[in-house]
């Protein structure tokens, strides 16, 4: 799916996560074994990711790029047919190497989300200042990743009406604009926004593009939070 953005404007992915998450992101939406990987579906659809993140102009690590051609050379190995020798010598299967580490990966990252769920002094242990009775009952949050803004983003895209070319509309706003457009969206709500309503049916590509690029650069400037009531639940924004 290709994506037309003829903005040099970038986003740098220091903060996201890696490919690792991006390859477990995928085994848990395709509800994959982690020991059973399909190697060339997940070789295709992690190929598809990275050129979304490329058409988009997104700042891909070079990590992102090694771990294709490491998925690449996986699925290969497993197209050739083993001598004998080799199967008698080793028996390994090509991917046990890519298993391991994502074995590896997922028990220090679910460790630490299991630290990052404790009570903390100064962060969630508090002086209460305004009664129980006047607070409103919080949402539920699970912190979305990148992949799953990817996800939804590819959705919006399938939903845009093809663009009606005899009508020339030049839309002027920029990446920068459209930032302080969604802030100011945001503190008109009381609570927070749903995704999809940032992006109405009537809008062009261009203006999905950039509305795409101005939430990434907020989650990236700490200015909002992306969450989901459960995990590929739809996604939400608040101000931090």
């Amino acid at each position: 799916m290709m994506v037309e953005n003829d903005s040099p404007y970038t986003v740098r992915l220091e903060m996201f996560e890696g490919p690792l998450d991006l390859l477990l992101h995928l085994i848990q939406k395709n509800e994959l074994d982690i020991t059973n990987i399909p190697i060339a579906l997940i070789t295709e659809q992690y190929l598809e990711y990275l050129q979304l993140m490329k058409d988009l102009n997104l700042d891909i690590a070079g990590e992102y790029l090694l771990m294709a051609s490491t998925l690449l050379h996986v699925k290969s190995r497993m197209l050739l047919p083993a001598s004998t020798e080799e199967e008698e010598e080793t028996g390994e299967d090509p991917r046990a190497e890519l298993i391991r580490r994502l074995l590896e990966y997922q028990k220090y990252k679910n460790a630490a989300g299991e630290l990052q769920r404790r009570p903390m002094l100064d962060r969630d242990v508090f002086l209460r200042l305004i009664s129980a009775e006047s607070e409103e009952k919080e949402e539920e949050k699970v912190e979305a990743t990148l992949f799953e803004l990817l996800e939804a983003f590819r959705e919006v895209l399938k939903r845009v009406k093809p663009e009606v070319f005899h009508e020339v509309i030049l839309e002027r706003m920029t990446v920068e604009e459209k930032v302080q457009e969604i802030l100011s969206l945001l503190q008109k709500e009381k609570r927070s926004l749903a995704f999809h309503r940032l992006f109405p049916e009537e809008a062009s590509r261009r203006m999905i593009v950039i509305t795409f690029l101005a939430i990434l650069e907020l989650v990236k400037m700490k200015l909002v939070r992306i969450f989901q009531a459960s995990p590929f639940e739809t996604i939400r924004l608040s101000p931090v």
